[in-house]
């Protein structure tokens, strides 16, 4: 049964759906069965992996308002092991269609719940914000990562991102728990990036990933060419950095 884990932060350009991408997809190039659900509007995940949104005949939406089976959205990636659920920018009005709806928040849920036994991961990229499409994304998860960009804003919303999860875990009843801080966009000569990581190792102590993301051109690249980093550049500092996490989070779920 697939381990699902949500990449939140309610902060946008803190490098989360380039973290979903490739995260999904060194897992994959270890052997894993992996699934990413692109449920961000923007559909960032979906277009960095060579797939055009606005062309697409079925996505996301159609599941969570449409009824449409999850099995009958879902695309193979050209990575083996890699599918994807893919988004597109009328997934904006599902979060107002899910308000009325019985459940609304075990939407997703309710979806992955059908697929859980085909996959070893299931990865949710969430939207740059805490509304209901992002809710669901946590109501779904077993567990959540939290990208973090090095830069002093970006520590201030953390606090309000982990009452929500508390709220979730309270009030939906989810046993949701935080798997830990992903610290990205980190330049070790910029004296506030190093401050942003003494900071988060001291507050989150067990929670920061020893992987650190680092600031890599051919990370912003590699979307625009629809590749994760480990096919546009594989020997680039970025892409070794999310091949040492995909090896850290197997090695914490042993």
């Amino acid at each position: 049964m697939a381990r699902i884990i949500s990449l939140v932060n309610q902060k946008g350009g803190v490098g989360k759906s380039t973290s979903a991408v490739n995260i999904a997809s060194y897992l994959a190039a270890l052997g894993k069965y992996v699934l990413l659900v692109d449920i961000d509007p923007q559909a960032n995940a979906t277009s960095g992996l060579g797939i055009d949104p606005q062309t697409l005949p079925l996505n996301l939406y159609h599941s969570l308002v449409g009824g449409i089976l999850s099995e009958e959205i879902i695309r193979q990636t050209n990575f083996f092991g890699f599918d994807i659920m893919p988004s597109a920018p009328d997934l904006a009005g599902a979060s107002i269609e899910l308000v009325y709806q019985k459940n609304r928040e075990f939407k997703l849920y309710e979806l992955l719940r059908r697929i859980r036994t085909n996959y070893d991961y299931i990865l949710i990229d969430c939207p740059p914000s805490l509304g209901l499409l992002t809710v669901n994304g946590l109501v779904a998860a077993d567990e959540v990562i939290i990208p973090v960009q090095c830069e002093y804003y970006a520590l201030e919303g953390l606090g309000q991102l982990l009452r929500t999860i508390e709220l979730v875990q309270d009030n939906l009843n989810s046993p949701i728990k935080i798997k830990g801080a992903l610290l990205t966009m980190y330049d070790r000569r910029n004296r506030l990036s190093r401050q942003v990581h003494k900071e988060m190792t001291r507050n989150f102590e067990n929670h920061v990933f020893e992987a650190i993301i680092p600031r890599c051109v051919k990370l912003a690249e590699a979307p625009s060419f629809g590749q994760p980093i480990i096919q546009y550049q594989p020997r680039s500092k970025g892409a070794k950095a999310y091949q040492k996490l995909a090896q850290e989070i197997i090695n914490l779920d042993k």
